[in-house]
């Protein structure tokens, strides 16, 4: 009978031995915290998967778009900021749109002026496009003012006094009508007697005058002509 027991009591230790090493723990919450730890990798993977760079071609078509509806010129770190494109990419795709509207033969070019980028209209069309603007009522300059505004193109930064030097005349009325016009801006005041303020051409005049910058500015004649029409 001993036997027996001891027998029956090796078999339970046994049978508790193999229940015991079948018995698997599981831990809920380790489970979903490693279950939220996936679906958050790869959400996360998904939101932050760029969309992918934009290719050459598509930059030039937006980069054509914003230069059209833009009002002023624009420059090139405006567009690299709103489209999110390294400077220097932008920089290439408008000089590949400059090309491109070169090579198209149309009425219209890409050029950079005053700063930026700007759609204008071709130079051997301006004599067609000047006789239609005639054609439409608009307040030209005064030929003391533009007198004065050539002087201060060419002299700048300059004082009434001076001006009124070289032109042998008075010009506070033609100095009013070019700062109404926003072709001249003041460009502070010069350390002498009395401090007379100086004046300079502005951006608006680059842009009527469709100058890149005061290096473009033509001969004298060429600038009367140019001005007759604005």
């Amino acid at each position: 009978m001993e036997a027996i027991v001891e027998m029956n009591e090796e078999s339970n230790v046994q049978a508790t031995d193999e229940t015991e090493s079948e018995i698997i723990i599981h831990d809920a919450d380790a489970e979903d915290r490693a279950a939220r730890a996936v679906e958050t990798d790869e959400t996360t993977d998904d939101e932050i998967a760029p969309s992918g760079p934009r290719s050459m071609a598509e930059l030039m078509s937006t980069i054509e778009a914003l230069v059209f509806v833009s009002e002023e010129p624009l420059p090139a770190k405006t567009i690299a900021e709103v489209l999110d494109e390294e400077r220097g990419y932008v920089e290439m795709a408008l000089e590949e749109l400059a090309k491109e509207f070169n090579e198209r033969n149309s009425g219209l070019l890409l050029r950079e002026v005053a700063g930026g980028w700007q759609i204008a209209t071709r130079p051997e069309y301006h004599e067609q496009v000047r006789a239609f603007l005639k054609s439409r009522p608009s307040a030209k300059l005064s030929l003391a003012a533009l007198e004065t505004l050539a002087v201060i193109a060419y002299k700048q930064p300059v004082t009434i006094p001076e001006i009124m030097e070289i032109r042998g005349v008075q010009s506070p009325s033609a100095i009013k009508t070019l700062l109404d016009k926003r072709l001249i801006v003041a460009k502070g005041r010069k350390e002498t007697i009395g401090r007379p303020m100086m004046y300079g051409t502005s951006k608006e005049f680059l842009l009527q005058f469709g100058l890149k910058d005061l290096t473009e500015l033509p001969n004298v004649e060429d600038f009367e002509d140019l001005a007759g029409g604005t």
